[in-house]
């Protein structure tokens, strides 16, 4: 029997774990959370205020919203200005800001830009107008890829000729090595995203340890999920011996969702992608293969845009890389605030300035 998710909040069990890390008596170590839904979850529960002073934790760019570039922000927002072109998207890219405009301010001023749910609503839109082009804007990790990818092999079946994807979908574990490598933070440990690796799997990890050195452990999102991880990570760090555990077992497999992969494969291509913060990463996009070039928005409308300028005084690509935290950005809760963004780690929900802004009264006191 599946222990119920109530038991991964219980505060004797995460007092338990606290007293365990307390033990290891590392001195200083940096962890970081990859995901925003981890930070989250730390915030909300103030789990950085039970751990060690010596212990940093730091948020890593798993929001997949606030990660896109600048100049795809505006390349999606050009797109959503095509005459009669009908642009699907979810709910958090609506606010984020571009150069000179949002998406948001674009429906305002007469496009036609619906927010969605799923991939399958976006093809319902399409086969309701067949005479209009129906492009998904395409964001997210590998958690969101292969719904995007089910959505093109869909459309291809049912012969829908007015469907299209701009794909900016990313995938996780390159730029976790870029970050590694780009030598601006230190990193002992990192928490692995879970959701992505219900899809990859924990393996893909394994370089991170074997080649940089780096702890790693996959878990989910509650309190005692978090800790338990902090936990093991701390464990590693003491042996000296890197390696990668699953302490999320309920939802992730060491080969991961092997059907998911066999679509993404089908699909898509690796390319070279940008990341906020990060720059561009070698194999960290997902292009759509040439077989289904016309569901590629890309191929199909050829979209084109100026120069992109960063919102004026946005640490945002600075956060996502853990060299700053949130409160440190001088436009944190006071130029920028949830309903009036300046960047997009303010926009969603897994953005580190929604969180900490949010949980701002258990962040007060986070190292």
């Amino acid at each position: 029997m599946e222990p119920s998710i109530e038991s991964f909040r219980d505060s004797e069990l995460a007092l338990a774990l606290v007293k365990k890390i307390k033990q290891h008596q590392v001195e200083q170590a940096c962890l970081m959370e990859f995901c925003g839904s981890h930070t989250a979850s730390i915030l909300k529960y103030g789990l950085r205020n039970l751990i060690p002073a010596g212990i940093e934790m730091l948020s890593g760019p798993g929001c997949p919203v606030c990660v896109i570039t600048q100049t795809d922000i505006d390349r999606a927002i050009a797109l959503a200005q095509t005459p009669d072109l009908i642009l699907c998207t979810f709910g958090d890219m609506l606010r984020v800001p571009g150069t000179d405009s949002s998406l948001q301010q674009s429906r305002a001023e007469g496009c036609d830009i619906r927010m969605v749910y799923s991939t399958l609503d976006a093809l319902n839109i399409a086969e309701q107008n067949p005479k209009r082009p129906v492009v998904f804007l395409g964001v997210g990790f590998e958690t969101t890829a292969p719904t995007v990818a089910a959505s093109i092999t869909m459309a291809h079946s049912r012969k829908l000729k007015n469907y299209s994807v701009f794909s900016l979908l990313k995938n996780c574990p390159p730029v976790m090595k870029a970050l590694i490598e780009g030598g601006k933070i230190r990193i002992n440990g990192i928490i692995c995203p879970g959701h992505v690796s219900a899809i990859i799997g924990s393996r893909p990890y394994e370089s991170i340890a074997s080649e940089y050195g780096i702890a790693c452990v996959v878990t989910g999102f509650e309190p005692v999920d978090i800790l338990m991880a902090v936990d093991m990570l701390l464990a590693q760090i003491v042996r000296g011996k890197p390696l990668v555990e699953n302490a999320y077992g309920r939802g992730v497999s060491p080969q991961g969702n092997l059907i998911a992969q066999e679509l993404l494969t089908a699909v898509f291509e690796m390319r070279t992608i940008g990341w906020r913060g990060v720059g561009d990463v070698a194999g960290s996009g997902y292009q759509i293969r040439e077989q289904y070039q016309n569901y590629d928005a890309e191929y199909l409308f050829k979209i084109k845009v100026g120069p992109s300028k960063e919102p004026a005084g946005c640490m945002c690509g600075d956060i996502l890389r853990g060299i700053i935290r949130p409160p440190e950005c001088p436009l944190f809760g006071k130029v920028c605030l949830p309903e009036r963004p300046a960047g997009p780690c303010m926009v969603s929900g897994e953005g580190a300035c929604a969180s900490y802004y949010t949980y701002r009264d258990s962040a007060r006191s986070v190292r």
